[in-house]
């Protein structure tokens, strides 16, 4: 067998340790590869109880020719053309049919009736041919049971050879066919099952290889070829080969643990003939002589390659989770539903403020954590999902160990097992920052409700394209509309605006929508009982990356109040102003001796230089330089004259309040050339202390001639019997405009110094007290202020500020004459 390689098929009997013999069939094939015998593959089979069997067989059959009559037997006979005449007694007790039930075909009421066809047709054919019968039946026992049986027949012939009777055994082969299905079976088994291993190897990337030291031949199985990126058996191997494939550092690394034991597993980089790079598995085992030198090596390579790129991609995903876990907060847990944590991951032991060292927390220990005020809830969380199986989604307070309070937010779901529960999974994130972002927005939120209710103002969201997205409560109540209905439609809402301001309002919407414009618009809204309100609206365009028009949000507001207080602050303030000009003829006409002084000084000037102008022209010849010179004068004093009449005139005009850069510095020349007869009435010098180059403000011409008037005049008067000095400055301080009225009179009243810019109070027999009040009013309406200090000496100093820059839409001034008091 091992010399000419041929198969084979023996039986042999071995003694099994326990000392029992047993009987062993052993069949084998020669294994060739490119025509060079590998080995034998084969099966060993135990036939033990078939060869027992068997050998039963040979002594009942002899049993049988020894005395065939004596030893019960299934024997039969039967007529040339094929009719059964004869069975023997064993053949009646097994069968459980008597001789005249067999007789003829009644045989066949024993046969199986998918055998009969076939068993009757080998029959007759038989009995026709002459030649001897064998077929292979399956017959009925007596216990209704059937059994396979080898039918045999010998036909009985005459000296001319004519068939006078067949003669025959009926043998139970049940045993065998069992013994022959199992062999057939096995057989097929081991077919499948290297099929099976030579597809698992192939699915599962795992070769065979052995590797003859003495020789340096190497024999791969097919996916060891495949793993190399071979065609499987391309070419023969040997140990040089083998080499040149694995990365040298490996190959050192491998053989070095390889030859110094008996066993070993290494991991190697291995190139394809295309250049790519796999990484490869191997373990083996060494096989050593009796001297301890190896001379075989076999065992498995596995192509490891996508299951390292996965756990390199594991690990990069384990980082990226971690990471984001740290970033976002957030730790992973997993619980035992028996009450204990089965795991904590790092971030969870940074939010919590605990020692990874000492391992995930025992059941108390974690709601030791809780916030007392949240802890008995948290127990009964954990109690309810422990007994429902059921998740859990809630926030929760802890207290870390420094004593800092954090707001945790834990997820967990149940994990299932065969529909039993297995344990809980869930993160916990520390959620503080957005908890105290959203406690402040409800504050806000809040805020602002209350800021809108009590500005009767609402915000509102609405769409071109998909209606009103939007309404604050605030903003239901100010266009009567009732929040339980829901959002109303824009048509509903343009319904309730009134009929006469509908058509502009549409024109406005549609502007704004087509130029995806602010807009700003007044309208009046009429309720559902017919009141009227004042609405003033106000809307911005929201527009999308690409620039299309997405929304339009805004706020309306309730101005009706408003407007009612505009127009008694009209009427006030067209009160004021007469006021203001009744104030300012008063007090001309209480300057009327001083200003008639001031209009005849000029005038007398006129008629005397007119006088020397006649005499001039009455000379011979007359002297026109020196008459010229006169009538020079006369327009000189008759222009002062004018000008006095149009100062005094723009104090009795009566007319609004009109703004205009002016130059206040000239305003103070003018008042101090219309008071300087009041002032000469009396022995007080006036004097002025301007700063050049003072910038304009934007202020009522006339108004700061009035506050000018009234300092003076409240100055000249503290002076009236004692004579003085008055004195006017103007400076640049802190960036706004700074004047003084000073005077050296008898001061400010020390016990109602509070008093003296109150509307009513005086100190004079025969003021009104409204000339401060209505001062400061002007001055204030300005953007300045007006205040007075006592001097070190004698008299009182009025101060008041301006603005450098006043634009013309300031509030406007209340402007009421004001007086001095004293």
């Amino acid at each position: 067998m091992l010399v000419d390689h041929r198969a084979f098929d023996f039986t042999k009997r071995i003694v099994r340790p326990d000392g029992e013999i047993r009987r062993i069939r052993s069949v084998g094939v020669p294994v060739t590869q490119g025509g060079i015998f590998q080995g034998f593959l084969g099966t060993g089979m135990d036939v033990t109880e078939q060869e027992r069997m068997t050998e039963q067989l040979r002594r009942s059959e002899k049993e049988l020719r020894d005395a065939i009559d004596t030893i019960p037997a299934l024997v039969w006979s039967a007529l040339p053309d094929g009719s059964n005449t004869y069975v023997n007694k064993r053949f009646m007790e097994h069968t459980g049919s008597s001789a005249e039930q067999t007789a003829g075909s009644g045989w066949k009421a024993l046969v199986h009736p998918d055998d009969l066809e076939r068993h009757a047709a080998k029959w007759m054919e038989a009995v026709a041919s002459g030649r001897p019968h064998e077929s292979e039946v399956r017959s009925r026992r007596a216990d209704g049971q059937y059994r396979w049986q080898l039918d045999r027949g010998m036909p009985l012939r005459d000296e001319d050879g004519n068939i006078v009777k067949w003669y025959g055994v009926t043998t139970d082969i049940e045993d065998r066919k069992r013994a022959e299905e199992a062999l057939q079976l096995m057989s097929h088994d081991l077919q499948e099952s290297k099929a099976k291993l030579e597809e698992a190897q192939r699915i599962t990337h795992v070769g065979y290889w052995e590797w003859d030291i003495l020789t340096g031949r190497v024999n791969w199985s097919d996916e060891t070829y495949r793993i190399y990126g071979m065609r499987p058996q391309e070419r023969p191997m040997d140990i040089a080969t083998c080499q040149e494939k694995i990365h040298p550092e490996d190959w050192q690394r491998g053989m070095e643990q390889a030859l110094g034991g008996a066993r070993f597993n290494a991991e190697c980089r291995l190139f394809r003939p295309t250049g790519e790079m796999r990484i490869a598995h191997f373990q083996g085992d060494v096989k050593r002589d009796a001297s301890g030198r190896p001379y075989r090596m076999f065992g498995t390579i596995q192509d490891i390659t996508d299951r390292k790129h996965a756990e390199e991609a594991l690990r990069q995903s384990q980082f990226y989770l971690a990471e984001g876990q740290r970033l976002g907060h957030t730790g992973s847990w997993a619980f035992n539903p028996s009450g204990f944590f089965e795991y904590w991951s790092r971030e969870l032991f940074q939010i919590f403020g605990l020692d990874p060292q000492k391992g995930a927390p025992t059941l108390e220990q974690y709601l030791a954590t809780i916030h007392p005020q949240d802890r008995d809830f948290m127990a009964e969380t954990v109690k309810r999902m422990c007994e429902q199986g059921s998740g859990c989604d809630v926030k929760k307070r802890i207290i870390r160990p420094d004593g800092a309070v954090r707001y945790i937010r834990c997820v967990g779901i149940p994990v299932l097992d065969n529909g039993a529960l297995n344990r809980f999974l869930g993160t916990a994130m520390d959620v503080t920052e957005q908890e105290q972002l959203t406690q402040e927005l409800q504050r806000r939120e809040a805020y602002l409700a209350e800021a809108q209710r009590l500005s009767q103002t609402g915000s509102w969201a609405w769409s071109p394209d998909h209606d009103i997205r939007y309404w604050s409560e605030e903003c239901y109540r100010v266009l009567s509309f009732d929040p339980q209905d829901g959002l109303p439609r824009f048509e509903d809402f343009f319904q309730r605006i009134h009929p006469e301001d509908q058509p502009g309002f549409r024109e406005l919407i549609q502007t704004a929508i087509r130029e995806k414009a602010e807009f700003e618009v007044d309208y009046r809204i009429v309720h559902l009982d017919g009141y009227v309100r004042d609405i003033h609206a106000v809307g911005h365009p929201v527009l999308s990356t690409s620039g299309h028009l997405v929304e339009f949000v805004g706020t309306v507001i309730d101005v009706t109040e408003r407007k009612r207080a505009e127009q008694e602050r009209s009427r006030l303030r067209q009160l004021e102003a007469d006021l203001a000009h009744t104030n300012r003829v008063s007090t001309l006409g209480e300057m009327a001796a001083s200003i008639a002084h001031e209009i005849k000084q000029p005038i007398a000037a006129a008629i005397t230089s007119a006088n020397s102008c006649i005499e001039w022209l009455a000379h011979e010849p007359p002297n026109l330089d020196r008459a010229r010179a006169a009538a020079g004068r006369i327009d000189k004093y008759g222009n002062r004259a004018a000008e006095i009449i149009d100062r005094i005139r723009s104090f009795y005009k009566k007319s609004s309040p009109q703004r205009e850069l002016v130059d206040v510095n000239g305003i103070i020349q003018e008042m101090l050339t219309l008071l300087t007869a009041e002032a000469t009435r009396y022995p007080i010098a006036m004097r002025a202390e301007l700063t050049t180059d003072l910038p304009k403000t934007m202020a009522d011409r006339v108004q700061l001639q009035q506050v000018l008037m009234n300092l003076m005049l409240n100055a000249i008067e503290a002076m009236k019997g004692s004579g003085g000095d008055l004195t006017v400055k103007s400076q640049l301080q802190d960036g706004q405009l700074q004047f003084s009225v000073s005077d050296t009179g008898v001061g400010l009243p020390t016990e109602k110094v509070d008093q003296i810019f109150s509307a009513f109070f005086t100190t004079k027999p025969q003021g009104s007290g409204m000339g401060l009040a209505i001062s400061r009013s002007i001055v204030e309406s300005h953007g300045g202020r007006l205040w007075a200090t006592a001097n070190d000496g004698r008299g009182a100093t009025f101060h008041f500020t301006l603005p450098t820059q006043m634009t013309e839409t300031s509030s406007q001034v209340n402007v009421v004459t004001h007086e001095r008091g004293r």
